[in-house]
C-alpha cells in the first residue's frame, strides 16, 4: 500500500451537523510513505500520514472501530489508540488507551470500538495518536477536532474548517524499534531527521519536496488550528509579515492575545486568527524546531521546516523572501505562556489530596526516577492486577509507582522543578495514571 499525505476528512467522516454520535472506522495499517522524500515503512490510520481528520460538535460521542491489519515485523504490530486531551470518565478509562494499565492493546488481525463522549461541553483543537510504547514516531497520528456551534469568539474569524488545520511534528528515517533500543542502551536521546508541516518535509541533502501550501483570499479571517504532534521536538511557528491572535489554549477558550511567534512543545495546540490583510503574494509560514543536537543528525535542519501561505492570485511558486527562524530582535512579540487567560475565568478547586512527584533523570542512562523510584514493566500487568482483585499500593511492586486513590476525589499534582537537563526536559511527556478502586 503507497501512502497518500493527507488531512482531508475521508467521506465516511462526513455526517450531518444534527448527528450526536459519530460513527469512525480506522483501519490501522502498514503504508510505504516518504513524507520527507526518504521512503520507509509506517504505521498508519487508513494509510495516510497524518491520520485521517477526526471531528465532531460539541456534546456528540466518539464511536471510533479500530481494525488492527498492521503485519510488519519491523516495527510493532498491537496498537492502542488515544484521544489526547479529551476527558475520559472514570466508568470508562479502558477507552483512554494506555496499554496495560487502563487497557489491553488491540492485537494484530483484532478490532476495538472506542467510545468517547465529548463530557462537559469540551471543544477546541486535540489529536489522536498510539499509545503503545512510541509507536506513534512511526506515523499513527492525526488531528481531532470538536467544534463549538455557538463559539463565543466565532465573529473574530470567518474560515474554520479542514482546509485552517496546521499538523507539525518530528519525522524519523528509522524505525521506533531500533531507535528506542538504542535509547535505552545508552541514554542518548535519538535526533530526528526533519520537521514535517501537514505530513510534508525535508532534509538536508534530501529531494526538494513541494513545500506545503496553505491558501488563503485576501481580506480574509482564518481560525488555524495548531497542533505538535512531536515526540520531542518544540516548534516556533510564525508567519512572515502577519500578527496571531491566540483564542484558544490546548482546549480552553482564551482572552484573544496577539503575538508573533509560538513555541509549541509536543502535545501542545493552539487556535490562532491570521487575517490574510498584506499584498498579494507568497509569504512562509515558519516553522523550525529544537531537539537536541544537530551534530549528531546531520540530516537535521531545521530552517527547511516551513510552509506557504499562498494568497488567492499569487504566482504558484516559492516566497521570494529569505527562509528565516521568524521574527528576532525588536520585531519578536513572542508568547509568554504566563500571560494567557482563560476566555471565562473560574477559580482552581480545592483539593482533597495532594501529590508530589519528584523527577530526576539518572546521568547518563536512559532512568527516570520519580520519587526515587524508576519505573520498570510489571511481570504481570497493573490492569490483570486490578482485574484481580488489587485495591491498595501493597498490591503493586514499589517499582510500578502506583498511586491508589479513593473515588470523586480532587487530586492536585505538584512537579517541584527539579528537571534540569534542558535536553530531557524536552523529552519528558509525562503521563500521571490513578486507579480509582471502587470503579471496577
Amino acid at each position: 500500500m503507497k501512502l497518500l499525505v493527507s488531512t482531508v476528512v475521508a467521506a465516511f467522516l462526513a455526517l450531518p451537523a444534527f448527528s450526536d454520535t459519530i460513527p469512525i472506522t480506522l483501519d490501522i495499517v502498514n503504508a510505504d510513505g516518504a513524507p520527507d522524500g526518504f521512503n520507509r515503512s509506517m504505521v498508519t490510520a487508513n494509510g495516510t500520514y497524518p491520520g485521517p481528520l477526526i471531528t465532531a460538535n460539541k456534546g456528540d460521542t466518539l464511536v471510533v472501530t479500530v481494525n488492527n491489519l498492521l503485519n510488519d515485523p519491523t516495527m510493532r504490530r498491537s496498537t492502542s489508540l488515544d484521544f489526547d486531551g479529551l476527558f475520559v470518565n472514570t466508568p470508562d478509562s479502558f477507552n483512554e488507551g494506555s496499554s496495560f494499565v487502563t487497557t489491553c492493546p488491540v492485537a494484530p488481525n483484532a478490532s476495538y470500538t472506542y467510545t468517547i463522549p465529548l463530557v462537559d461541553n469540551q471543544t477546541g483543537t486535540f489529536w489522536y495518536h498510539s499509545q503503545l510504547s512510541v509507536q506513534y514516531v512511526d506515523g499513527l497520528r492525526g488531528a481531532l477536532i470538536v467544534y463549538d456551534p455557538e463559539d463565543p469568539l466565532q465573529d473574530l474569524y470567518d474560515v474554520d474548517d479542514e482546509t485552517t488545520i496546521w499538523q507539525v511534528g518530528d519525522w524519523w528515517h528509522n524505525t521506533t524499534l531500533p531507535l528506542l533500543a538504542g535509547y535505552v542502551a545508552t541514554g542518548i536521546v535519538p535526533v530526528s531527521d526533519t520537521g514535517t508541516f501537514n505530513g510534508v518535509g525535508r532534509f538536508n541533502g534530501g529531494p526538494e519536496v513541494p513545500f506545503f501550501v496553505v491558501n488563503v483570499v485576501q481580506g480574509t479571517q482564518y481560525r488555524f488550528r495548531i497542533i505538535n504532534t512531536s515526540a520531542r521536538n518544540v516548534f516556533t511557528m510564525s508567519v512572515d509579515s502577519h500578527n496571531m491572535t491566540i483564542i484558544e489554549t490546548d482546549g480552553s477558550p482564551t482572552s484573544p492575545m496577539t503575538v508573533n511567534s509560538i513555541d509549541l512543545l509536543a502535545g501542545q495546540r493552539y487556535s490562532v486568527v491570521v487575517e490574510a490583510n498584506q499584498p498579494v503574494a507568497n509569504y512562509w509560514i515558519n516553522a523550525p524546531y529544537v531537539g537536541g543536537d544537530p551534530t549528531r543528525n546531520l540530516n537535521q535542519n531545521a530552517t527547511l521546516s516551513r510552509a506557504i501561505l499562498r494568497y488567492k492570485g499569487a504566482p504558484e511558486e516559492d516566497p521570494t523572501s529569505p527562509m528565516s527562524l521568524g521574527p528576532a530582535g525588536a520585531e519578536l512579540n513572542a508568547l509568554v505562556e504566563a500571560n494567557l487567560r482563560p476566555l471565562v475565568a473560574s477559580p482552581a478547586p480545592e483539593p482533597d489530596i495532594n501529590i508530589t512527584l519528584n523527577l530526576v533523570v539518572t546521568a547518563g542512562k536512559a532512568q527516570w526516577n520519580i520519587n526515587n523510584v524508576s519505573y520498570l514493566p510489571p511481570d504481570v500487568p497493573t490492569l490483570v492486577k486490578i482485574l484481580d482483585g488489587a485495591n491498595s499500593t501493597d498490591d503493586f511492586n514499589v517499582t510500578e509507582n502506583t498511586f491508589v486513590l479513593p473515588a470523586n476525589k480532587i487530586v492536585q499534582v505538584i512537579f517541584p522543578p527539579s528537571v534540569d537537563d534542558e535536553e530531557h526536559r524536552e523529552l519528558l511527556n509525562l503521563y500521571v495514571r490513578v486507579t480509582y478502586l471502587n470503579q471496577f
